[in-house]
């Protein structure tokens, strides 16, 4: 597909999926549309896809099971005829110390945020390489290389995160296809407003951030859709830090 004159980034008329329909995957596919894409949204809950765009098709679907996962991508072929983009924007928390950390927490976070990224980038890929094109976006985090306190099941799946991406790359290059990872700083959202609340813990964040503030899901699309289009013929395998300077102290 060629982009129109003004369609620097390519990204018209592309079929994207959206995991997940909290604040970070609702931006970036509310963005998708807006330069002319297709968007599909899958998540658990039908009450977060109830609140999409309706020009946004959502699926309800279960992202931490194969059959689940590959249910998604099947979807999306059959609704818009192939799959050129996935965006994996699926996570979630439980600040806890380690040896307050029980085996179901740990198991529940890296399914939901790590083993969910690997089925569905898995069924995605199988597209993507038959077609010759794909590109595949995943988020990430900065406590994928920062250690903060009270955050090791999220930390250890974003790190493992970034090392899927990498391998995922390095086998599907030749393919045409792409993987790529963005890794917000502390970006304000439904999965981390309740945590800001507290008393004096925005404050403590900003103060960690040269930039001198939080970042927005606003802030984060502009590169998800650069790394989705076909300007990013030739980045792979790359983890993109968007976090006002908070990995530089």
């Amino acid at each position: 597909m060629t982009g129109t004159t003004n369609d620097w980034l390519g990204l018209a008329t592309q079929r994207v999926l959206v995991a997940g329909a909290g604040g970070i995957g609702t931006a970036c596919a509310l963005a998708f549309l807006e330069v002319g894409a297709q968007v599909v949204v899958a998540d658990l809950s039908p009450e977060r896809l109830a609140e999409l765009d309706p020009r946004i098709i959502g699926v309800q679907a279960d992202l931490t099971t194969t059959a689940g996962c590959e249910s998604v991508v099947a979807t999306v072929v059959e609704r818009l005829g192939g799959l050129d983009v996935l965006v994996h924007a699926v996570g979630i928390n439980h600040r806890v110390p380690v040896l307050d950390l029980n085996d179901d927490d740990w198991q529940r976070i890296l399914d939901v945020n790590l083993s969910s990224a690997f089925r569905l980038g898995k069924a995605a890929g199988r597209i993507m390489i038959d077609a010759g094109y794909g590109r595949q976006v995943f988020c990430s985090s900065v406590s994928s290389t920062l250690a903060h306190a009270d955050h090791a099941p999220y930390a250890a799946s974003k790190g493992g995160l970034n090392q899927l991406v990498r391998v995922m790359a390095r086998e599907w290059a030749a393919s045409g296809v792409t993987v790529n990872a963005i890794a917000p700083g502390y970006t304000e959202t439904k999965l981390t407003r309740a945590h800001l609340d507290r008393p004096g813990m925005r404050d403590h964040y900003i103060e960690l951030v040269p930039a001198g503030r939080l970042g927005t899901v606003d802030d984060l699309t502009g590169s998800v859709l650069f790394l989705a289009s076909r300007q990013a013929a030739f980045v792979t395998g790359q983890v993109l830090f968007i976090d006002g300077g908070r990995t530089l102290v």
